[in-house]
């Protein structure tokens, strides 16, 4: 496959670091990976480069490359283990309101 066509699909990110005094382009794929510029747009094209690089070995070492977090198929579904006091609390407001437990934490991580 070629890597320019399957990085173009990672989820990229640009944010200032005031400790670097730049901006810092990320990969969520690539957690290790970074670079750093003195432009938004510089950052971004640098991270796309080192991971195109990064690809382009791991391909050649025969490693899996990771799937594109927009490429990846989500149930919907995801367990949470939390305090017994805070379940019953919850589970009292979702009876207080009428609504289902599960509606109301939807609710509650969505805003």
């Amino acid at each position: 496959m070629n890597p320019t066509r399957k990085t173009d699909r990672f989820t990229y990110r640009v944010t200032w670091s005031a400790e670097d005094s730049e901006y810092v382009g990320m990969c969520v794929e690539f957690p290790s990976l970074s670079w750093l510029a003195s432009t938004p747009e510089a950052a971004l094209s640098g991270i796309r480069n080192v991971v195109r690089r990064a690809v382009r070995d791991m391909q050649a070492a025969g490693e899996p490359i990771p799937t594109p977090l927009a490429e990846k198929r989500y149930s919907g579904e995801f367990r949470a283990r939390i305090p017994s006091h805070v379940h019953r609390t919850l589970a009292m407001e979702a009876a207080e309101q009428g609504v289902s437990l599960n509606r109301l934490a939807s609710a509650k991580l969505s805003s």
